[in-house]
């Protein structure tokens, strides 16, 4: 028998479970609320630890009428996992997210009523959830959140990482001591003594929390849901920087910050943690007093973050040496094309055409033997390309799931791609569906992509269900006379090519105009990307040899964007690295006019 510290709240608590993304059992404990509120905490506890540990909570905020939840994340209390580990910090974020849809379906509760309080590494999880998949959420209150974990060793990070790449997958036990996160007695005996607490993490984890959490820091200027930090004083397990950089960071137009003195990192499990409790539960209470919100991104090709980071990368660097250290880069890429078969085709053709996205699904290094053949594949392993092909994979997913869906409702399924390139992965998606499908509709503005797209779908015997032709996605007209009319729409990689939101709006109201109520749509957005500026200085788009210069949308715009047209996203998917996201919407209100 195991202790589950939810036994000490004078709630009635209830012992739940659901089925993630993937299929794992995650276990979470329920309190109802006081005449069946439909409003909600959800609870998520530090790392190593379970949702009992943070069970005190539901007593202690003195908030009856909400409904509380708190769950075990993956492999870690009582839910199914390995012990310690998941395939990556990606696979929590999507965990998280499949946490809050369950609570929708089961429970009645929206995420506009929910507000969300997270501790540790679920304060990181939690960020890069917000961050990642724009959730409308009312509140988020952030205890203590491990952007960057103090490590003591010199070199141990980097250490771990060549470790991780020799070995493979390893684990490392926690070095935090009980007395070192809270000055409360009772609960340093309660987590000595705790049977559920798993001290070992998988390194890729470990690894993969630093990352994450850098990148939640760089870009905490795109959440923009009303937040509270709550940083402790004499925290022994993470720096306190980060936590500043991400509070002055943040896009929230409602924010506030609390460096508690003294506290260790247990933000609301110390000593003297009234304080904090009182300071989450007066937050919660404002927010929910007030009007959502959710403030308009449907501009933000005008003004804001992303707007300003475009202009900036459209101009030439001010420095003499920035110049000279780009032009060096473009120098050496050149060198490349002449070796790797992968520079060669993105020089002549774009870093972003079809041409180029079908060599890099492909994934074959090519090029002068040895030399080229090496630079090929440290291209095609770069971090942007590596995390295409993931993007390709949650297409895949994502379209069956669809597919799955109309055929639920008895709906003939009916394909159109408005810009599919070569076709590869569309094409790769539906062939193992291709008897599900009556007819797939790919088209491109390209003849070059129209002509290697035909030819890809005579040498995968789709000729009787598909067939290739010119169009021009941006076209309203041309997408609301599709026939016959479309039940899922598929826009790949597209949209991230063009910062103007016009034409945007264009192509999603198209497809509105061709797809009824009840089909879908599957779209990919690019919130974040590392190597942003090092494209737009070092690489040339198909737009006869431009600088390839984005403008990333976060997920947030990108979703109000399809919103506007009258889709309701009902999933979605995000890379490891946060960089490309796919999603799928239902089609359900009336298109715009």
């Amino acid at each position: 028998m195991t202790t589950d510290h939810s036994s000490n709240t004078a709630r009635a608590c209830q012992e739940c479970g659901f089925d993630s993304f993937d299929g794992t059992r995650l276990f979470y404990r329920y309190w109802p609320g006081a005449g069946g509120g439909q409003r909600a905490v959800v609870l998520f506890h530090r790392g190593h630890e379970h949702g009992g540990r943070v069970a005190h909570l539901v007593d202690e905020l003195k908030l009856p009428e909400f409904a509380f939840f708190a769950w075990d994340a993956r492999g870690l209390g009582r839910s199914g996992g390995e012990r310690g580990y998941a395939d990556s910090m990606a696979t929590l974020v999507k965990d998280m997210d499949a946490f809050i849809a369950h609570i929708g379906a089961a429970y009645a509760i929206a995420p506009g009523e929910l507000a969300v309080i997270a501790q540790s590494v679920g304060a990181v999880v939690a960020s890069a959830w917000v961050h990642d998949y724009a959730p409308a959420l009312r509140a988020l209150v952030l205890a203590s959140p491990a952007f960057k974990v103090k490590l003591y060793v010199p070199l141990a990070r980097p250490g771990l990482a060549l470790m991780q790449a020799l070995r493979g997958k390893f684990f490392v036990n926690s070095y935090v001591k009980a007395r070192f996160l809270t000055h409360d007695p009772a609960r340093i005996a309660s987590y000595d003594a705790d049977p559920l607490i798993t001290r070992p993490i998988a390194v890729n984890i470990l690894l993969g929390l630093y990352r994450t959490g850098e990148r939640v820091v760089a870009d905490a200027g795109a959440i923009t849901v009303p937040t509270q930090l709550l940083i402790s004083g004499a925290d022994w397990v993470v720096h306190h920087g980060p936590q500043h950089a991400f509070f002055e960071r943040l896009g929230s137009a409602v924010k506030e910050k609390h460096v508690l003195d003294g506290f260790y990192h247990d933000t609301l499990g110390e000593l003297d943690r009234a304080k904090a409790v009182a300071l989450a539960r007066a937050f919660i209470v404002r927010q929910f007093a007030a009007p959502a919100c959710v403030p308009s991104l449907l501009d933000a090709d005008q003004r804001g973050l992303t707007k300003a980071e475009f202009d900036r990368i459209s101009l030439p660097p001010a420095s003499a040496l920035a110049r000279a250290w780009w032009a060096m880069s473009r120098f050496w890429i050149g060198v490349g094309a002449r070796l790797s078969e992968g520079l060669r085709i993105g020089a002549d053709t774009g870093y972003d055409s079809g041409t180029t996205l079908d060599y890099v699904y492909r994934n074959k290094a090519t090029g002068v033997p040895l030399l080229g053949t090496l630079v090929d594949r440290i291209y095609l392993d770069s971090v942007g390309w590596r995390g295409i092909r993931v993007r390709k994979a949650h297409l895949e997913r994502l379209i069956a799931s669809a597919i799955g869906r109309l055929e639920a409702a008895r709906t003939p399924v009916r394909i159109v791609d408005i810009a599919a390139g070569h076709g590869r992965y569309i094409l790769e998606a539906l062939a193992p569906q291709q008897q599900r499908v009556e007819r797939i509709l790919l088209r491109d503005y390209s003849q070059l992509n129209v002509d290697g797209g035909s030819r890809l779908i005579e040498a995968m015997g789709l000729k009787e269900r598909a067939r290739f032709v010119l169009g021009d996605a941006f076209d309203r007209a041309s997408l609301a006379a599709l026939a016959p009319r479309p039940t899922l729409a598929v826009v790949s990689g597209l949209y991230e090519l063009f910062p103007d939101n016009a034409l945007i709006r264009a192509s999603l109201a198209g497809l509105a105009d061709a797809v009824d109520e009840g089909g879908y749509l599957v779209y990919t957005g690019q919130p974040w990307h590392p190597q942003l500026e090092l494209i737009a200085r070092s690489l040339t788009s198909h737009r006869q040899g431009q600088a390839w210069v984005m403008r990333r949308r976060t997920q947030g715009e990108m979703d109000q964007l399809v919103a506007e047209a009258g889709f309701e996203k009902v999933d979605q998917f995000t890379d490891e690295w946060g960089i490309f996201t796919v999603s799928l919407a239902r089609r359900s209100g009336a298109p715009v006019r």
